[in-house]
């Protein structure tokens, strides 16, 4: 178990806090979302916190924080990066989130701890993209969305606090990446989202369409993003859902630019109503993130559809509703893919946000945080 009083004090640093355009307590009210009002979420805006590309901790660069969780036994948090032990080893950032009702004043990088492969060594340059991690019953699950391009295939491991492995999570069928791309995972669009049910179950959720289940996004279509629920202490699969990925918002500001949108994370907040953070980028233009409700009850089980393009089968994917835009909100968002609910020290119940900086001197490392006024539970 991590002991925070043992780091020295040589690993602190404390950024100074940013200004945003939004206001401290800022609300943020969906009372009624898909009609029901008992799955009503209420959130206050209390402020943002950046830590630039470049700052290194004990020799090795923070960045590309793609997933984060909250550990009620320390009241840190735990954040994953998405290095694929290129800059340095594969990791976890332990965090120490300095969050109340007044505001967010800042985050503290405590340390780094090296998630290690089968064989207990750190992972090979580019064999492994951590993208999410959770804290568990039983381990830390975290996730790697595989390279399609080397046809790395994706995976959800458990580790213990020190990084050890423990075990892997079965693959389903038809997940695996193939040479000719009829099947299987899209490179850099897999494992990017996982999140524990409070019954237990672990939901995996895919950031765009497997190759037979239908296109990526686009401008003018959405896509077709499959959810894994497993039951992770023995790893049997009980489901698939599909989730609808909303079309890219904006166009990039010149023609032919780079533009994308896919799913970043999930967070559940009941055993049926979970939040999806919907993020993309457009060349010239800049990032969008939305934070999307959507509910299981009621949604096809497609664990065994081999292709939702190819089907003869109804489908109801599950439903979801927007809870809110960043930017409609009046902050400047960069990459958020990281979601996660939390206690701060005054008891105050907060959720929080956090950007992958993809080690870009252009990005940082920005943290969001919002009070909980009120949630499905």
């Amino acid at each position: 178990m991590f002991k925070p009083f043992s780091i020295t004090l040589s690993l602190f640093l404390l950024f100074i806090q940013t200004a945003a355009a939004t206001e401290i307590g800022t609300t943020i009210e969906t009372p009624c979302p898909f009609g029901d009002c008992q799955a009503g979420i209420g959130l206050s805006y209390l402020g943002e916190f950046d830590i630039p590309t470049g700052f290194g901790e004990n020799g090795v660069e923070v960045g590309g924080l793609s997933g984060i969780d909250f550990d009620p036994a320390s009241g840190l948090y735990i954040a994953i990066s998405d290095d694929r032990s290129e800059r340095g080893p594969a990791r976890f950032y332990h965090l120490d989130i300095d969050v109340g009702a007044s505001g967010l004043k800042g985050v503290t990088i405590l340390d780094h701890v090296t998630l290690l492969d089968k064989n207990g060594l750190p992972f090979m340059s580019k064999g492994v993209d951590p993208e999410s991690i959770r804290i568990g019953k039983d381990g830390i699950y975290w996730s790697s969305e595989g390279n399609a391009k080397t046809l790395i295939p994706p995976f959800v491991r458990v580790a213990k606090p020190d990084g050890t492995f423990i075990r892997e999570l079965p693959l389903p069928d038809g997940f695996a990446p193939t040479d000719d791309k009829s099947t299987g995972i899209r490179d850099n669009l897999a494992f990017e989202s996982t999140s524990f049910l409070p019954s237990g179950d672990l939901l995996v959720g895919m950031e765009s369409a497997l190759y037979q289940d239908g296109p990526i996004t686009t401008l003018t279509n959405g896509s077709l993003a499959r959810i894994i629920r497993y039951e992770p202490s023995t790893g049997v699969q009980q489901a698939q859902y599909v989730y609808p990925v909303s079309p890219i918002p904006q166009a990039p500001s010149k023609s032919g630019g780079w533009n994308d949108f896919g799913v970043s994370e999930m967070l559940a907040l009941d055993d049926h109503h979970i939040l999806a953070v919907e993020r993309g980028y457009a060349q010239g233009v800049g990032n969008s993130v939305a934070i999307e409700m959507f509910d299981l009850e009621g949604a096809t089980d497609v664990s065994g559809i081999a292709s939702l393009a190819n089907t003869d089968r109804t489908i109801v994917p599950v439903r979801k509703t927007q809870v809110v835009d960043l930017r409609a909100l009046g902050v400047a968002p960069d990459n958020i893919e990281g979601i996660t609910l939390g206690k701060a020290k005054d008891g105050t119940d907060v959720m929080i946000l956090v950007a992958d900086n993809n080690f870009n001197p252009t990005q940082k490392t920005q943290f969001y945080a919002f009070k909980v006024i009120h949630r499905p539970q």
